[in-house]
C-alpha cells in the first residue's frame, strides 16, 4: 500500500512535528523513507542583492547535516531512509520529485519556517495537496506531539465511510494502522436530512415524508457498515457510529472520542475527478484539528488539470 514515503522538511521545529508520524507509519507498512529539503535563495525586502557563494554554500551544508542527522535518527527506529537536497520553488519541486519518484504517501507538517498563521494549512501544504494527487498525511503543527516520544501508534482512528466504493479505499491502510498498533477503529457514516425547496415552513406531511426517508437512510447506513465490519475487519472488533447531521457532528465526534487520526478517501459519493478532493475531505483539510490521512482514489492521470493548469502549459508549449 505505502512502500515510500515522502517526508519534506524545510529545517523547522514546526516541520519535524511529522516525525513521530512518519515513524508510526514506515514502521505498520514497512514502508522505506525520503527525507527532501527545498531551500529557496534568500529573498531581500527591497532590492534583490548578490549572494555570497560562501554563504550560500554554508548554508547548503548546514541543510546537508541536518538532512543527515534526521535520517539518523529515523534509521535508529530501524527505518530505511534516503535524503534529497534541492534548490528552488518548495512546492513544485515537492511535487515533481514526488512525481518523478512514484512516491506512495508524502507526509506534511501543516506549518512550517514561516510559522504558525491564522490558517489550517501553509501556503506551500495547500499547493502540495491541490496538485500532488498523492495519498497524503496532514499533521497539524500546532497540536504537536512531544519532539522525542517515548511510544508510537494511534488509539483511535476513525474512518468516514459514505456507501461508495471510493470511500472504501481508506479501509485498507486504517486496518493496518489499527492491527499493528491495536488500535480502536471507528467507522462513521453520516445521514444527512433531505432538503426540502420550500418558501414557507413545511407542513406536516412534508416534515413527515423528510423523517421517514433520514429514518430509511439511517437503516440502510447501518446495515451497510454492519456488512463492512462482517467482510473486511476480522478480528478488529470496530465501533459502529451512525450520525445524523451535517458535517460538523464529524468533528465532534473526533472530539468526544479523543480521535487522533482521522482517514479518508480523497473522493466520495459525490467527488468528481475534475476536483482533487471531495466535500467531506476538503471540510477536514480545512477545518479539521486532528492529523488527517487522505488516501488517494484516484490515479493521477485520471484527475484533470484545473484550467489556470492548462493554460500555463500552453503558454509554455508544453
Amino acid at each position: 500500500m505505502f512502500n515510500h514515503i515522502l517526508v519534506p522538511l524545510d529545517g523547522s521545529s514546526l516541520a519535524e512535528c511529522v516525525l513521530p508520524h512518519v515513524i508510526t507509519v514506515a514502521q505498520a507498512f514497512n514502508a522505506r523513507v525520503t527525507l527532501l529539503r527545498v531551500f529557496e535563495q534568500p529573498r531581500s525586502s527591497a532590492l534583490s542583492r548578490a549572494i555570497d557563494p560562501l554563504e550560500w554554500h554554508l548554508v547548503k551544508t548546514e541543510a546537508e547535516a541536518y538532512l543527515n542527522d534526521t535520517a539518523a535518527y529515523l534509521q535508529g527506529f530501524g527505518l530505511q531512509v534516503q535524503r534529497t537536497l534541492k534548490e528552488g520553488n518548495a512546492a513544485e519541486h515537492i511535487i515533481e520529485f514526488a512525481h518523478q519518484q512514484e512516491l506512495d504517501l508524502i507526509i506534511l507538517s501543516s506549518h512550517g519556517q514561516s510559522g504558525l498563521s491564522g490558517w489550517n494549512i501553509s501556503s506551500v501544504v495547500q499547493k502540495i495537496i491541490l496538485r500532488s494527487h498523492i495519498s497524503t498525511l496532514i499533521v497539524r503543527a500546532y497540536q504537536s506531539p512531544p519532539k522525542a516520544p517515548t511510544s508510537f501508534g494511534y488509539k483511535q482512528l476513525l474512518v468516514p465511510l459514505d456507501g461508495s466504493q471510493r470511500a472504501e479505499n481508506a479501509l485498507s491502510p486504517a486496518m493496518i494502522l489499527s492491527r499493528f498498533y491495536s488500535s480502536q477503529l471507528l467507522l462513521a457514516h453520516l445521514v444527512s436530512k433531505p432538503e426540502m425547496i420550500s418558501r414557507t415552513p413545511l407542513t406536516p406531511h412534508e416534515t413527515n415524508l423528510v423523517n421517514q426517508i433520514t429514518e430509511r437512510n439511517k437503516q440502510e447506513a447501518t446495515l451497510y457498515l454492519e456488512q463492512i465490519c462482517s467482510l473486511s475487519t476480522a478480528g478488529l472488533d470496530p465501533r459502529l457510529h451512525i450520525i445524523e447531521g451535517n458535517i460538523r457532528e464529524l468533528h465532534k465526534l473526533v472530539e468526544l472520542k479523543d480521535v487522533d487520526l482521522v482517514v479518508l478517501s480523497a473522493h466520495g459519493h459525490s467527488g468528481v475527478a475534475k476536483w482533487p478532493y471531495g466535500r467531506v475531505t476538503l471540510n477536514f483539510i480545512v477545518y479539521g484539528t486532528t492529523p488527517l490521512l487522505i488516501v488517494q482514489d484516484l490515479p493521477r492521470i485520471e484527475m484533470e488539470k484545473t484550467t489556470a493548469e492548462l493554460i500555463v502549459r500552453e503558454q509554455k508549449g508544453h
